[in-house]
């Protein structure tokens, strides 16, 4: 009798997605299904790193000032504004500066407002023929301008130029009337122009009817950085400084309208 040894075949190791090679249907669904999901978990990541940018930028917090006013605030760029602060700060600035009413409200020793006849601020004169004052309102809101290239300064003596004289003794008061201000139009990053349609009326004492003359400007203003915290001690000049300029912004031109750069 033949005793035949049986000889034992080596088996091949498994290889899983080798070339002409193959695995059975439930391996292959499963590395299909786990690389689906490694796929949709890293794509549901992108998403939501998405999602969180964009909370950040429009989310809204509460901020107690120290009056004890609570207000909403949001985050944004140093350097960049919103249309409305833009806009109301165009307008709480012109309506200052070009509102001539002639008194001032200042406070007693008790702390008791009282209402005076407004002497002025000397700034220089033009010419020789122009006067040299301007109201003390519009003195402190000249601040918002600024002061690169004398600027400020320039635009006082031309304020005080065509502020009447009779402003400061009762005879004649000058209203703004605001009827259009434009949204902002950003030049670059931190600087605007921001269009104000108005009208300058003057009111005599001889004759309230009041006379219109149209007020048409193109301002250009750029953000500045304010201080957050001002010390008590801080002159009262400077508080005004400071208290002009909070919107973090300085006007840097002013110009007639010209409808026709529109075109």
């Amino acid at each position: 009798m033949l005793n035949q040894k049986s000889k034992t075949q080596p088996r091949e190791p498994l290889q899983l997605l080798s070339y002409n090679k193959y695995v059975t249907t439930r391996v292959g669904i499963i590395s299909l299904v786990g690389f689906s999901m490694a796929g949709f978990s890293l794509l549901l990541q992108f998403l939501n790193y998405g999602a969180i940018s964009i909370l950040n930028q429009k989310q809204l917090a509460l901020v107690q000032l120290s009056s004890g006013e609570t207000i909403s605030a949001r985050a944004v760029d140093p350097g960049q504004r919103s249309d409305e602060v833009i806009r109301k700060f165009i307008s709480d600035t012109f309506i200052k500066m070009f509102n001539w009413d002639g008194i001032v409200q200042v406070f007693n020793e008790k702390g008791e407002p009282i209402t005076k006849q407004d002497t002025g601020v000397e700034v220089g004169k033009i010419n020789n023929k122009s006067n040299s004052r301007v109201t003390s309102k519009a003195y402190d809101a000249a601040f918002a301008l600024s002061e690169n290239g004398g600027f400020r300064a320039a635009f006082l003596k031309k304020l005080a130029s065509i502020t009447p004289t009779s402003i400061f003794n009762g005879d004649t008061q000058v209203s703004l009337i605001p009827r259009f201000i434009s949204q902002p139009r950003q030049l670059r990053d931190g600087k605007w122009e921001i269009d104000f349609i108005g009208t300058l009326v003057t009111f005599e004492r001889s004759d309230n009817s009041g006379k219109g003359i149209t007020f048409n400007k193109t301002i250009t203003l750029s953000s500045i950085s304010n201080p957050e915290y001002i010390p008590a001690n801080t002159s009262e000049l400077a508080k005004k400084i400071y208290a002009t300029r909070r919107a973090g912004l300085e006007i840097t031109e002013i110009v007639d309208l010209d409808l026709g750069k529109r075109k």
